[in-house]
């Protein structure tokens, strides 16, 4: 279902007091189909071929030694600290082991020392995300210092060269990513460094200064100083990018929710989420993010139940008149993209609650 499909039907979307219920229904459909079982053959895999592959990555980088062949290597690095992410992404959310204490020490090794990112900051950024899916003025993920979200983000740009910028920002999307790597290193150090309170501050500064600090020597040492500084940007760049390529089709351009609007579990993560088509090698490449919906339902569910719960949500939407969308890759690009511009050029509201809608309509 496209974003045209969730604003023509959204008055099927009914705000129903029965909310809390339904999705509890759901949930023991879900709990009866075992799709909620830990998948420890799936993830122990992972867990040690992800670092067996950084390790060889490793060795081949040292092998080849100071060429400009080093360039593909930087590619293979940013894909393989991607698939780390996702793993650390999993085990955050409680995906891989039942004691809640084994996936933060496991977060923590696999976002700290082997990516580079602080668990810390990502969990508190993540959080207020999953609690409130594009709600304005909840989630960090529509509050970015450089693409607009909402007409009222356009409105606070001021200059002509900042107004140019957020006029055509569509077309700087996919570009601006190439940053996003030098971001998520730069955000979560600033933010474990700061005097505000972080659980584990030490560990992860020691684990942060070792992957970092680690990372460069060794390019240093096997690189002349100009191959290390074009390896540096093209892994940070593609790393960027394929970041935000995996997290950029789930929300971006699905409706926002106002300030004031509250809205029950099923329908606040259903309609403001969009799972991603294209069967194993999308799995495998967002990291089982294209089932976004069914991700943020239950986000302890392991990544391989998601392909099977989602035709189980996507039937109880159905049933109960709630709009569940899900669409091609490309095309979720087109739909950032148009959505973005949109915005930027002075169009408010473009994609207005459905929810909100109906209630204007009565």
């Amino acid at each position: 279902m496209t974003e045209a499909d969730v604003m023509s039907t959204g008055s099927s979307a009914r705000v129903r007091g029965t909310g809390i219920s339904d999705f509890t229904a759901l949930s023991a459909r879900i709990r009866g189909a075992g799709l909620l079982r830990r998948r420890y053959g799936y993830y122990w895999s992972k867990l040690v071929l992800l670092p067996l592959t950084l390790a060889a990555a490793v060795a081949a980088f040292i092998v080849v030694g100071d060429s400009w062949w080093q360039l593909f290597t930087a590619v293979v690095f940013a894909v393989i600290f991607t698939q780390i992410a996702f793993l650390g992404h999993d085990a955050a959310h409680r995906q891989i082991f039942v004691s809640g204490r084994w996936n933060d020490w496991t977060s923590l090794v696999i976002g700290d020392l082997l990516v580079g990112m602080s668990y810390g900051w990502w969990r508190h950024k993540h959080t207020r995300h999953h609690a409130n899916p594009n709600k304005i003025g909840s989630d960090p993920d529509i509050e970015l210092p450089v693409i607009s979200f909402t007409p009222e983000q356009v409105q606070r740009r001021r200059g002509p060269v900042s107004r140019w910028l957020v006029s055509h920002q569509g077309a700087f999307f996919f570009p601006v990513l190439l940053l996003e790597g030098i971001s998520l290193h730069a955000s979560g150090l600033a933010r474990v460094l700061r005097r505000e309170p972080v659980e584990r501050r030490w560990v992860e500064i020691l684990f942060l200064a070792i992957r970092i600090g680690g990372f460069l020597a060794l390019v240093l040492l096997v690189l002349s100083p100009g191959i290390a500084v074009v390896f540096l940007v093209v892994q940070l760049g593609v790393f960027g990018v394929y970041m935000g390529a995996s997290f950029a089709p789930n929300h971006k351009g699905m409706p926002l929710v106002p300030v004031g609007l509250k809205l029950d579990f099923l329908h606040r993560q259903v309609l403001m989420s969009r799972n991603i088509r294209g069967g194993r090698f999308v799995d495998t490449f967002m990291g089982g993010l294209n089932y976004q919906i069914e991700h943020h339902l239950f986000p302890s569910m392991p990544r391989p139940h998601l392909r099977h719960a989602a035709p189980i949500v996507r039937a109880y939407c159905l049933r109960l008149g709630i709009p569940y969308t899900e669409t091609g890759l490309l095309a979720s690009y087109a739909i950032v993209v148009r959505y973005i511009n949109r915005v930027g050029l002075g169009e408010r509201d473009p994609f207005d609650c459905p929810l909100v809608a109906q209630r204007r309509s009565l």
